[in-house]
C-alpha cells in the first residue's frame, strides 16, 4: 500500500494532548501551546490535556507517564525544554521512555529550522517517538519553534500516525 492510500485509511481526527516544559510560563501566557490547542481543535482534532509542568526531570516523567495513562492520547506534544542549557531536561526525562524513535522528526526539524534561523539551528534537540502506542514529540517552546514543527511536519501526519500506531 502506498503512501497515498495510507493516508486515505488514517483517521481525520485524533485525540493530542500537549505539555509545556517551562519554569517560567504558566498555562495562561503559554503562547506555544495555546497556539497548538487552536490550531489542533480548527483542524478537527480532539485536545484531551493541556498543562504546563516545571523542568524537573522526575516531574516531566511522572506527568508523562499520567498523561498516557489518562486521558490516553494518541498524540502527545511536549514543548520546551529541548535546548542545551542546565535547565532544559526534556529529552533526558522523556527519550529514554521511547519504544522506537522517530529518528528523521530531529533531522527534518533541524532542516527547517536552519532555513528559518541560520545556524542557530543547532541548539535545538527535538525529538520524537513512540510510548505505549502514543506517539510522542519533543519541540522547542518558541511560538515560531512551535509553528514550524506542527505545520510543517506534525499536523499533516497525524491521521496517518495514530494509523500505524494502532495496527497489531
Amino acid at each position: 500500500m502506498g503512501i497515498r492510500e495510507h493516508k486515505k485509511a488514517a483517521p481525520l481526527n485524533t485525540r493530542v494532548g500537549i505539555l509545556t516544559v517551562s519554569t517560567t510560563r504558566s498555562l495562561e501566557d503559554d503562547k506555544g501551546g495555546g497556539w497548538i490547542k487552536k490550531k489542533l481543535e480548527k483542524e478537527g482534532h480532539e485536545v484531551v490535556y493541556h498543562q504546563v509542568v516545571t523542568d524537573d526531570h522526575g516531574l516531566i516523567t511522572s506527568r508523562v507517564h499520567e498523561i498516557l495513562a489518562d486521558p490516553s492520547p494518541q498524540i502527545l506534544l511536549v514543548t520546551g525544554g529541548t535546548g542545551i542549557s542546565p535547565r532544559d531536561v526534556t529529552i533526558e526525562a522523556v527519550k529514554p521512555m521511547f519504544e522506537k524513535e522517530l529518528t528523521a522528526f530531529g533531522t527534518l526539524f533541524a532542516k527547517l529550522s536552519y532555513e528559518e534561523i541560520d545556524s542557530a539551528a543547532i541548539l535545538s534537540r527535538a525529538t520524537a517517538g513512540t510510548i505505549n502506542n502514543t506517539v510522542v514529540f519533543c519541540i522547542p517552546g518558541s511560538l515560531n519553534a512551535c509553528k514550524l514543527a506542527c505545520k510543517a511536519l506534525i499536523i499533516p501526519e497525524l491521521g496517518h500516525l495514530v494509523k500505524h500506531i494502532a495496527e497489531p
